[in-house]
């Protein structure tokens, strides 16, 4: 009884001459081989060419800023909670007199790291944000030798400083706004 029609019934005949040398089976090669051979090459060189990323392509994490540079994590944690890789870690801190001009809320992250190895970019983390502090870019992660180097901290996280910076910022907000924008035109 076959449940599927992907078996086939072995052939058990004695090989002739011409299948004992194995003729047929290297012509055979050789047809699919020459088939290949002159199809398009899928293989793009990559420093000079990037290929195309899916619409939903989620990449490197970036933590966000508002338009005064003011750091948009409040260190609630809904992230680290909704992650469940279980790759992101933070440390609350209270914001000092002094620090509005650094942090939007009383509470902010003082420590925030993404560990890459154990990160699967489902966007949880992004979904689970109520303040749009942080998201996943169309960036991929690069390779490196040591595994330190693939715990992202604040320094690598925190897109530009407006102020410091405003050509960084700008690019960094424009991959936030558009990614929003084929989001919202996915739900449609």
């Amino acid at each position: 009884m076959q449940l599927t029609n992907r078996s086939k019934q072995v052939d058990r005949r004695p090989m002739n001459w011409a299948e004992k040398m194995y003729m047929p089976a290297i012509l055979k090669g050789m047809k699919i081989t020459l088939g290949h051979f002159f199809k398009k090459k899928v293989t793009i060189n990559f420093p000079e060419e990037t290929r195309p990323f899916s619409p939903v392509f989620r990449g490197l994490h970036i933590l966000n800023r508002d338009e005064e540079g003011r750091e948009n994590c409040t260190a609630c944690g809904l992230c680290a909670v909704a992650c469940p890789a279980e790759a992101i870690t933070m440390d609350a801190a209270e914001r000092l007199p002094g620090e509005e001009n650094l942090y939007r809320e009383e509470k902010y992250a003082a420590k925030y790291e993404i560990n890459m190895l154990r990160c699967i970019f489902c966007g949880l983390c992004e979904e689970a944000c109520p303040k749009d502090a942080i998201y996943l870019t169309e960036t991929f992660a690069p390779a490196n030798y040591s595994r330190k180097s693939f715990i992202y901290g604040k320094d690598n996280l925190v897109i530009p400083d407006p102020k410091k910076d405003p050509e960084g910022y700008k690019k960094a907000k424009g991959l936030i706004d558009e990614r929003k924008a084929k989001a919202n035109q996915q739900t449609a």
